[in-house]
């Protein structure tokens, strides 16, 4: 069942179009990954989803409720992170919480409740007493994470939610959101394609303000599956380099080096030729082969042939 619909959803500010004819479905409990470059118009599409700004036209659902219509009701029914959040800082971690649950009219004994249910999922008990002024920036997004889920959201909007995030502090937050999917529906935006990789059932790909494609990451993986080759060799691959231009199976070919190893890579038309002439090829060389991997494209892949295309498919 869909939990975010949009038809249509528009925004421009003056001549500029930030957001332009966005059509979209997200099915309720699945983790969303909105992606695209800075600018693309991710976080105008989210305001637009929380009500926090009017579209200039079109429409938009979000858990039931028509975006436009009675935004107190929508803002009952979602979280927010947002980019960079804000806090008092001179308050703690608890006290945070606590006013929260009052702005969101929990009575005494269901904020404390879900004060600690919170702190416990964020994995900030110890650290709850504590002035958030001396937080560092992961404890401070897990907070803000918190905050968010406060009122048991049937949708968390989040806006780039590892992008300031050191590695242990990014795989703490993505551990978070695969805890979260199984609860609620999770609308991310990032430009971090190796989050939306570990994390995301089913991905947006934005640029200039136009969705340029909606689909599962596997779905993007076998539609535009490009079958590349990877070689390592002990020698030096010139004597095979010399041969490769000629064959005919053969799209194209580039040497690079990775982890200082020099890796041939090659992408063929026709992969069921190139495993069959391909090693006859490294035989014939006598080159000795000491790495042969056939390879999927990665999300980055594919995310710079959509960009690389002007946004088109």
């Amino acid at each position: 069942m869909e939990t975010i619909r949009c038809q249509g959803l528009t925004k421009r500010y003056g001549n500029i179009v930030a957001l332009d004819n966005l059509n979209l479905e997200i099915e309720e409990q699945s983790v969303f990954g909105f992606l695209g470059p800075n600018g693309a118009g991710k976080t105008t599409t989210i305001r637009l989803l929380t009500g926090l700004s009017l579209p200039s036209s079109g429409t938009a659902w979000v858990a039931g409720e028509e975006v436009t219509s009675n935004p107190l009701t929508l803002r009952r029914k979602v979280g927010y992170l947002p980019d960079v959040p804000a806090f008092y800082e001179w308050m703690s971690g608890r006290e945070f919480l606590h006013f929260v649950g009052e702005l969101h009219s929990l009575s005494e004994q269901e904020r404390d409740q879900r004060t600690e249910e919170i702190l416990e999922l964020v994995d900030l008990q110890e650290a709850a007493g504590r002035r958030i002024g001396g937080y560092s920036r992961g404890m401070k997004q897990r907070l803000g994470i918190a905050q968010a889920l406060m009122n048991r959201p049937e949708v968390l909007f989040m806006d780039e939610p590892t992008s300031a995030l050191d590695p242990i502090g990014r795989r703490d937050v993505l551990l978070l959101i695969e805890r979260l999917s199984r609860e609620t529906t999770v609308f991310m935006s990032t430009h971090i394609l190796s989050d939306v990789e570990r994390v995301c059932d089913t991905v947006g790909i934005i640029d200039r303000g136009r969705l340029v494609i909606e689909s599962t990451v596997e779905e993007l993986r076998q539609r535009y599956a490009r079958s590349a080759f990877e070689l390592e060799f002990e020698e030096d691959a010139a004597p095979l380099l010399a041969r490769l231009d000629s064959i005919p199976w053969l799209e194209k070919w580039e040497m690079a080096n990775v982890n200082e190893t020099p890796v041939l890579h090659i992408q063929a038309r026709d992969v069921d030729i190139a495993k069959q002439e391909l090693l006859q090829l490294v035989a014939a060389s006598g080159l000795t082969l000491l790495r042969y991997e056939l390879t999927l494209p990665s999300l980055e892949d594919i995310f710079v042939e959509l960009m690389a295309g002007g946004g088109k498919e």
